[in-house]
């Protein structure tokens, strides 16, 4: 909070050099981030870092790469503290990751993949796409690739031949400037990012429209190696984003993401996207 005048000012800056002063002396904690959410807004990954580097008492480096495994293999080497990754890539790595907590979103910690096309588009479901161009986020996101190669599969068909032509934009909010400006015809994405940018850029997603929504799925988690769980610093991070909504700090952190907060979870919320997963085994 700020002061504006006498010795409340004179306190309020002396309280904040005291928390700047107590987190320096901390090691930086290394947070990973997939293009999960929002990720090229850079006020919105600032209010997060900031958010959270308040409630875990250090500073905080988020790390981006442009890729779920690119991030996934740094989390596995020790290269990042803890992730923020997806359900898939979580699942395929379950014997060495752990939960460390999962956002909520309109009341409840799952998520919808969508299939989208362009307004004029006259598709009405997924077999309608055939032989035309499909945008992809990432070869290891659940929304962004999986439910949709598994509901070809589920009908007997292949993403290479279903399809004329796949791409992978490598960001949600990609895939849905893929379709709206007519670069394909049609795209698998994050059901909440799509819902995100139709708050934030209603231009972009009203040039798109739902034709699909999969079932509800659990939402892409922050995840730490197993064996770090319980050291102190991952501990620190779980109570800082279980505690978001309590500052006004992370309040408007949250709404920025549009997230109601963060909760505990169990591997169970995952088991939709394990049986999909088992759909696409040899």
């Amino acid at each position: 909070m700020e002061y504006s005048i006498g010795r409340r000012t004179f306190v309020g800056a002396g309280l904040a050099a005291v928390i700047a002063g107590h987190a320096s002396a901390q090691p930086v904690f290394r947070l990973g981030l997939t293009p999960v959410f929002l990720d090229n807004d850079a006020a919105i990954i600032d209010g997060l870092r900031r958010a959270l580097s308040r409630g875990m008492g250090r500073e905080i480096e988020l790390v981006q790469r442009r890729t779920y495994q690119e991030i996934t293999g740094l989390l596995l080497e020790r290269s990042v503290d803890a992730a923020w990754l997806c359900g898939y890539p979580y699942l395929q790595h379950a014997d060495l990751l752990d939960l460390v907590a999962v956002p909520v979103w309109r009341g409840g910690p799952r998520y919808q993949s969508y299939l989208i096309v362009g307004t004029e588009d006259e598709a009405a479901n997924l077999t309608d796409l055939r032989g035309g161009t499909h945008a992809f986020s990432d070869p290891d996101s659940n929304s962004g690739y999986l439910v949709t190669a598994t509901d070809l599969h589920r009908l007997g068909e292949q993403v290479d031949s279903f399809f004329s032509r796949s791409i992978f934009t490598f960001g949600h909010r990609n895939v849905v400037r893929a379709v709206a400006d007519g670069l394909v015809r049609s795209g698998s994405v994050d059901g909440y990012v799509w819902e995100a940018l139709s708050v934030i850029e209603p231009e972009l997603t009203s040039r798109t429209r739902v034709i699909a929504r999969s079932e509800w799925l659990g939402f892409p988690p922050v995840c730490a190696r197993r064996d770090s769980l319980g050291l102190e610093p991952v501990r620190a991070l779980q109570t800082a984003l279980m505690s978001l909504s309590e500052t006004e700090e992370g309040r408007v952190a949250l709404t920025s993401l549009l997230l109601d907060g963060f909760q505990l979870a169990t591997v169970g919320l995952f088991d939709g996207i394990a049986d999909r997963m088992a759909d696409l085994e040899p």
